[in-house]
């Protein structure tokens, strides 16, 4: 038996089968990040299949941090809680479902850039004010 973590952990698969389906997973979870991907899945008819939702379940281990790190983007894992709901895969067969949820997304990452360049900017002060000698001392 082949252990990646205490998590992951492959019987009768060679070193390299082990790597190459960590790899397809995630690569896989996180396509989940993408809602077109999403309404693609459902019109073709794969959120209705036992197999693939029980895949889908499977794949919440990729919420346990040892695994999520590895993730570019971490929203995949919210929509991959969110699959595991029937009503959710029936809505996403809907192509406006799809695009309202690519909208929110656009948003939040607008709100969540803006948000980090002002942070980031305050802390720059911050530490350009802590680096300048106190009072006028050396002026003269």
């Amino acid at each position: 038996m082949l252990c990646y973590s205490n998590l992951f952990c492959v019987s009768n698969f060679t070193e390299e089968q082990a790597r190459n389906r960590f790899q397809s997973e995630l690569e896989f979870i996180q396509c989940l990040a993408n809602p077109n991907y999403l309404n693609f899945l459902a019109q073709r008819g794969y959120l209705r299949e036992k197999p693939f939702v029980n895949y889908l379940k499977y794949l919440l281990y990729w919420k346990e941090p040892e695994y999520a790190k590895f993730l570019k983007y971490p929203h995949c894992l919210h929509m991959l809680e969110l699959l595991q709901y029937e009503h959710f895969r029936k809505e996403l067969v809907n192509a406006q479902c799809a695009k309202f949820i690519d909208e929110q997304q656009l948003l939040h990452w607008q709100h969540y850039s803006r948000k980090r360049t002002r942070l980031q900017q305050a802390l720059a002060e911050q530490q350009q004010q802590q680096q300048l000698p106190h009072g006028n001392a050396t002026a003269k």
